[in-house]
């Protein structure tokens, strides 16, 4: 009987063991999921900005129809890695960023484009969305590693490798912004200076002294008389 008991509350404490590991991993892979729906929303409203910007700078840069082409094949290009996984997103996401800061830097030579409240409008907002993404980026790798990290890990590997539990890739930022920026200030060292001790003036000999006069001596103090006697 007390066997049984055993046994049971054994197969009791596995149970237990089983139902919070699965639960746990359940809740670390909707998190990526939810993680990576956040990245996807910035995405797609970063892909319909840049047709509404080019469509705002080519009446400007009728010379620079290359710059242009480049941004328009990128975004296509970015567009379609959506379906082959965030390391391909990534990917294509990097290059487009790439373009459109040739793009950039060439807005920069057209006064007038620089001026166009429309391309303002549109940079603004492109630069808003980028800061979403990176913030979003980094959420949905810290919940990548987390999960990563809970199936590669025992016994949650165990219940991992049963149910089917895959890990994740991540998702990684441009390679120019993981760079260190260099900084040369150009400083050169100032040359030391000696500073000299100052001179010391010239010892003037002692003034003469007068002669010391000598003083009178006064005469010595005679004592007083003693009184005269009166008579007899």
């Amino acid at each position: 009987m007390i066997a049984l008991i055993v046994v049971i509350v054994i197969v009791v404490v596995l149970a237990l063991g089983l139902w919070a590991t699965f639960n746990g991993l359940v809740r670390r892979r909707n998190q990526v999921d939810n993680a990576w729906s956040q990245i996807d929303v910035q995405l797609k409203r970063r892909h319909d900005l840049i047709p509404n910007l080019v469509e705002s700078v080519k009446g400007y840069m009728q010379f620079e129809q290359d710059t242009l082409t480049r941004v328009t094949n990128a975004r296509a290009a970015a567009v379609a890695a959506g379906a082959q996984g965030p390391a391909a997103q990534a990917q294509a996401e990097a290059t487009l960023t790439q373009t459109l800061r040739s793009l950039f830097a060439v807005v920069e030579n057209y006064p007038d484009l620089k001026a166009n409240q429309n391309v303002i409008s549109l940079q603004e907002e492109l630069t808003t969305t980028e800061n979403k993404i990176s913030f979003a980026r980094q959420f949905y790798n810290d919940s990548v590693m987390a999960y990563n990290t809970q199936i590669q890990s025992f016994p949650s590997n165990i219940i991992a490798g049963m149910f089917n539990f895959t890990a994740r890739q991540f998702f990684e930022g441009d390679a120019a912004d993981r760079e260190v920026p260099k900084v040369d200030l150009g400083l050169q060292t100032a040359p030391q200076v000696q500073m000299q001790p100052p001179a010391t003036p010239p010892q003037q000999p002692p003034a003469a002294q007068p002669p010391v006069q000598p003083q009178p001596t006064a005469p010595p103090t005679q004592p007083p008389s003693p009184p005269q006697q009166p008579a007899q």
